[in-house]
């Protein structure tokens, strides 16, 4: 199992850069990383690197850090208008250009919020996101690009528990559509083992490792903000068993990638955040994988 790194960690730390992050990941020991966009569009508007510098550092053969995925393309689905529909689809070939040039085959795309235009149902939501995901992948099959569709356990996310984002997927149909595992997401609306259990783990395509506080699942408070580093002192999440269940079911993303918000973290610089990400996913691979 390697290792790997979601600047979710550290995208509020003092000074964060994405190319110094690249850097640090490769310092210790780092796999792959996840590129933010948040952290992508800031800090080039703000003229600290270009695409162009961050492609030369992919692509120099003494680097062994990999991108594993664009995250992401947000609020993917449930457009009221056409032209809403088209400016996802517009920004999609932007965001296929830069993984192009970062060598990265993944694109995460996130479902949309607070749709205030219609009171959708479940299956209203499964319909659009079909139909825009089928639509997306026309666009990425010809670059060797998949899509990992990532729940948000919120409760006014349009797609918020495992079980939706499958059946999402299973209807795609598509072996470039698959899912990101979130386990706090997964923990937020109280998504099922059981459906876990049954899934095919070849649909799982990216796994975030975490922990978080003991809050109630859908209380307004639990937040991205709590948010651990997994086994911490007041971590709940079943680690064992997502890792167990994982196993069982053949997930073959072979990458365990640290995502965490929690704002006492963003005090860190970014060297000791990567540091302790670093550290904590070695320690739970070695914990609940190499044994």
């Amino acid at each position: 199992m390697k290792i790997g790194f979601n600047e979710g960690c550290n995208r509020f730390c003092e000074n964060h850069s994405v190319l110094e992050d690249l850097d640090l990941c490769e310092k210790y020991g780092v796999d792959f990383i996840d590129i933010q966009s948040e952290c992508l569009d800031r800090e080039i508007a703000a003229g600290k690197y270009t695409i162009d510098d961050l492609a030369a550092w992919f692509a120099d053969p003494k680097h062994h850090l990999k991108m594993l995925s664009y995250n992401a393309l947000v609020f993917f689905n449930m457009k009221e208008t056409q032209e809403e529909k088209d400016a996802v689809m517009a920004e999609l070939d932007k965001i296929i250009d830069v993984c192009n040039k970062l060598q990265c085959k993944m694109i995460v795309v996130v479902p949309s919020m607070d749709i205030e235009w219609c009171q959708p149902t479940i299956d209203d939501i499964r319909k659009d996101a079909v139909e825009v995901l089928r639509e997306m992948v026309k666009k990425c099959d010809p670059h060797g690009i998949k899509l990992s569709i990532e729940f948000i356990g919120q409760p006014t996310m349009t797609i918020n528990r495992f079980e939706d984002a499958l059946a999402i997927v299973e209807e795609v149909g598509s072996p470039n559509v698959g899912i990101t595992l979130d386990q706090y997401h997964f923990h937020g609306q109280a998504s099922s083992f059981e459906s876990l259990e049954k899934a095919d783990g070849k649909r799982i395509f990216i796994w975030h490792l975490n922990g978080v506080e003991n809050v109630p699942c859908g209380a307004k408070y639990n937040t991205d903000e709590k948010r651990l580093w997994p086994d911490e002192p007041g971590d709940c999440l079943p680690h064992k068993r997502f890792a167990d269940t994982l196993k069982k079911i053949g997930f073959e993303g072979d990458v365990c990638t640290m995502e965490v918000f929690r704002p006492d973290y963003y005090k860190l610089t970014n060297e000791e955040n990567i540091k302790q990400a670093a550290e904590h996913t070695r320690a739970h691979v070695a914990k609940y994988w190499d044994n």
